[in-house]
């Protein structure tokens, strides 16, 4: 069976997050999405609701996982038998960070990092940037799945 790992925080997940799962779907029998928790900072999601919508956009494809994590994503990897994490580009500045963490990861564990280039369509998407704009009222309905738009609707109507 061939594994990889998407991992993130996906706060939230957008349609270029979808783009790089979906891609990695084709290529492996199982893909995991790793929803990273990260104590010291404050997500406008829980960890379970963004799971509950990663599965929710995701189930479609019917061989993607969906498990929180915390710690070292090699740790992650290697508790399930992954021999790969599969990264979305955006710019070239993706780039230089992402290869530093490649190249750290391999040296930890062997994980190899498999770089996929982000549709054009989505190279300047960001769960941040969602947010930001979703805050100030721009409609971001075509930058996330519908089911994400209704919850970060909704959201930011209680904060």
């Amino acid at each position: 069976m061939r594994r990889a790992v998407c991992p993130g925080s996906f706060d939230p997940i957008t349609n270029g997050h979808l783009d790089i799962i979906g891609r990695a779907s084709r290529l492996y029998d199982e893909v995991y999405v790793a929803v990273m928790i990260n104590k010291a900072k404050k997500g406008l999601f829980e960890i379970e609701e963004r799971i509950d919508l990663i599965r929710q956009v995701t189930a479609e494809f019917g061989n993607v996982r969906v498990e929180a994590f915390h710690g070292l994503l090699v740790d992650f990897c290697k508790e399930r038998d992954i021999p790969a994490i599969v990264k979305g580009l955006r710019a070239v500045s993706d780039f230089d960070y992402e290869l530093q963490m490649a190249q750290m990861n391999n040296g930890l564990s062997g994980v190899e990092t498999l770089f996929v280039p982000t549709n054009p369509t989505y190279s300047f998407l960001s769960s941040s940037l969602v947010k930001e704009v979703a805050t100030w009222g721009g409609d971001v309905s075509h930058l996330v799945p519908p089911v994400v738009f209704d919850a970060l609707t909704e959201r930011l109507k209680k904060d």
